[in-house]
């Protein structure tokens, strides 16, 4: 099965959403997000989100609150996706992929039966999300892949250079995001960045740390 994304700026978004919180998990604008569901008040949360607008908000758990594990504290921003495709598996679980719509506020969260979480949320300070490829021009794309290239030097990794030189600089910054290898803490700067100049900024400093711990060095901060 699969869905048209269309929303095209904050009023068009739902004002609560149900969340999943899941660590390391970083969605963006346009970004795919493929997504293996079997807990069972997840379960329940897709079924909803497809019998309404198929609107899920991906969020981390802040890890370092002190809170429980079974109702971490969420970290205050998050990114909505919509259901665009969906699978149900013969052993009960749902094979969905989320196509990033644009980054959410966590205003309250919401008193809930349905065992998943659920948040009242602002799209409204990231209204530049829902235009694609904003920013681009600014991007230092041969900072960006020189940071990839000493990173896959480092850890002989191999990569399709053939398809990440065709890239526009939006999809280039954000699959590069999404898939990198970094802790929850980078993951949230990323996410948090105001724009795709700085997203790619951020991208390219923790790439170098960790480079230079993986050399043995101490990192430093420009």
């Amino acid at each position: 099965m699969s869905m048209n994304v269309a929303y095209k700026g904050p009023a068009d978004c739902p004002a609560v959403i149900p969340v999943f919180p899941l660590p390391g998990a970083l969605l963006l604008p346009r970004g795919q997000m493929p997504l293996n569901i079997f807990e069972p008040r997840y379960l329940a949360m897709v079924d909803d989100a497809l019998r309404t607008d198929r609107v899920i908000g991906m969020i981390q758990p802040d890890s370092e609150s002190g809170e429980t594990p079974l109702a971490p504290k969420l970290f205050r921003v998050g990114c909505a996706g919509r259901v665009t495709q969906f699978a149900e598996t013969g052993d009960g679980r749902y094979l969905i992929s989320l196509t990033g719509i644009a980054r959410f506020r966590i205003e309250e969260e919401m008193a809930t039966t349905t065992g998943y979480r659920r948040c009242k949320v602002t799209f409204a300070p990231f209204e530049s999300d829902f235009h694609a490829r904003a920013g681009e021009e600014a991007v230092d794309r041969a900072g960006v892949l020189k940071a990839l290239r000493d990173f896959v030097d480092a850890n002989d990794l191999k990569v399709d250079w053939a398809g990440i030189e065709e890239a526009p600089n939006e999809a280039l910054v954000n699959a590069l995001c999404m898939m990198s290898p970094f802790g929850p803490r980078e993951k949230q700067a990323m996410l948090e960045a105001p724009d795709l100049k700085t997203r790619a900024e951020v991208l390219i400093a923790v790439t170098e740390m960790e480079l230079v711990r993986g050399s043995g060095g101490e990192p430093t901060l420009q």
